[in-house]
């Protein structure tokens, strides 16, 4: 009996171990081919072979509803990305989250967007949607004052080419040099009209920028190197190009007063407020959005998730 239970158990590894073909296993252990395909059955019906079927849409599913829980958050959607890189992360956000706008944008919406590389695979994935009423603002300032791309004019632009309506822009920087400019610049009767369509926005679309050298927001050249050594030794992220650390909490006062365009406090309130955000560079920034309870849908891969449940 237990020369036959080690032929059978000699069988299970070759056949499932070592992808050896049942003809080839009745060669090596001397049987023939059914009492080979015999031992494989009786491994699993005694427990010597257990098989594991790991469905990535299911345990997807799960780990939402756990960071949904934990979060307090109304929606989280999770993709399976194929490799844990910044590239490859952005373009799978960008499709899923343009999904899920489909799904949801109704007749009446106000959409509000932020901008950024995530934002622009958004708004290049968007479908055409035959909505009416539908108004689409952008949530701050994009003008950058280098050569870099900050997408902000292209993202509202392809928004309001996918649910049929005219964009309203702000064409400013995200940041200006003191808080009296920016009370001046918000007093001007046509730019307080965007300001506040931003605000009545009940859809608002954002992601979480990393304070690395390589972001958008630290290309664009706003900052003085003081305030480029405060983001590195306080900032996890930027919403809306406010700095928050990993608690919420925003990072500078200062700076957060000569930011134009929607305060996080009003983020709080949209019916949706949907950060997409993903990649190892961003946890910290999208911990600490969720920490601070500016969003209340996540749309991320299930390797930043992950990190996110482990914290």
């Amino acid at each position: 009996m237990d020369d036959k239970r080690s032929k059978m158990i000699d069988a299970a590894r070759m056949y499932y171990q070592l992808d050896y073909s049942q003809q080839d296993i009745a060669k090596q252990i001397g049987v023939s081919r059914p009492t080979v395909s015999r031992f494989l059955q009786q491994a699993k019906e005694e427990g010597y072979v257990q098989i594991k079927i790991v469905d990535p849409k299911e345990n997807n599913d799960r780990l939402a509803r756990e960071i949904q829980h934990r979060f307090g958050l109304k929606s989280v959607v999770i993709v399976s990305v194929p490799k844990y890189e910044d590239a490859v992360v952005k373009k799978y956000l960008g499709e899923a989250a343009a999904n899920y706008l489909d799904d949801i944008v109704k007749d009446g919406d106000v959409i509000a967007a932020t901008w950024g590389t995530t934002l622009y695979e958004v708004a290049l994935n968007l479908k055409d949607k035959h909505v009416r009423d539908v108004k689409v603002v952008q949530l701050n300032g994009g003008v950058s004052h280098s050569e870099t791309n900050t997408y902000a004019f292209e993202i509202i632009n392809l928004f309001g080419k996918a649910f049929h309506t005219v964009p309203y822009f702000i064409h400013l920087p995200a940041i200006v040099d003191h808080p009296i400019v920016k009370q001046t610049i918000e007093r001007d009767r046509h730019i307080r009209n965007i300001l506040e369509l931003g605000k009545k926005s009940n859809i608002a679309i954002v992601t979480v920028g990393a304070p690395t050298d390589d972001s958008v927001l630290i290309k664009a050249n706003y900052f003085s190197e003081t305030e480029l050594n405060l983001i590195a030794e306080k900032g996890a992220g930027d919403i809306c190009s406010r700095y928050i650390d990993v608690e919420g909490m925003i990072c500078s006062e200062e700076l957060d007063q000569r930011t134009i365009g929607v305060d996080l406090e009003e983020l709080k309130r949209k019916e949706r407020s949907i950060l997409v955000a993903g990649g190892i560079r961003k946890v910290d920034g999208i911990y600490g959005a969720l920490r601070g309870r500016y969003t209340n849908v996540l749309i991320t891969d299930q390797f930043t998730a992950k990190y996110l449940m482990e914290r």
